[in-house]
């Protein structure tokens, strides 16, 4: 038995082809799908007790550039993978603007405690991250020679700064 190769069998095939070498070329990048939007008994115990309450423990901690550990020190985003590393179980990218690029992007009015918020510090967009913790509340490592601390996100600085946030999905 043999296949004729015809005009429409070669067609057919030259359309396949084509189809798989285009969507090679395609944004592979996906956001982080949207999950658990109605929380779970176990998210809401990370994000309304877990995430405050080991985060407020790591008040006073020094700024350290490119620290990652409460015994030496953090800078912002190695206090957020910290945090998140020990209350969720989730590993966060090493740098912010990396990290702006996990989860999902939210609304300022819709924040809720254990959310990330970004800032423009350094006259670079997002070069900033911390820990929403409500009621205009976040906390984070704030810069050299400076410790952990809560800061109120209706200051002026802050407040002209800000660049955004995202909300990070817990695996279970």
């Amino acid at each position: 038995m043999s296949i004729v190769v015809t005009p429409i069998l070669t067609m057919k095939y030259f359309l396949l082809l084509s189809v798989l070498l285009l969507s090679a070329c395609a944004n592979t990048h996906k956001e982080t799908p949207i999950v658990n939007e109605v929380l779970s008994a176990i998210d809401q115990k990370i994000l309304f007790e877990d995430i405050p309450t080991y985060s407020k423990s790591l008040i006073g901690t020094p700024y350290k550039y490119g620290g990652t550990s409460p015994d030496t020190g953090f800078d912002c985003s190695g206090f957020v993978a910290d945090v998140f590393r020990h209350t969720a179980g989730v590993t966060m990218p090493r740098s912010t603007s990396e990290i702006n690029h996990t989860g999902r992007a939210i609304k300022a009015d819709e924040l809720r405690s254990g959310d990330l918020v970004f800032f423009n510090t350094l006259k670079k967009k997002f070069s900033h991250v911390g820990i929403y913790l409500g009621d205009n509340q976040f906390i984070h490592a704030p810069s050299k020679g400076g410790k952990v601390r809560i800061d109120d996100m209706s200051e002026a600085y802050w407040k002209k700064n800000y660049d955004g946030a995202r909300r990070i999905n817990f695996p279970h």
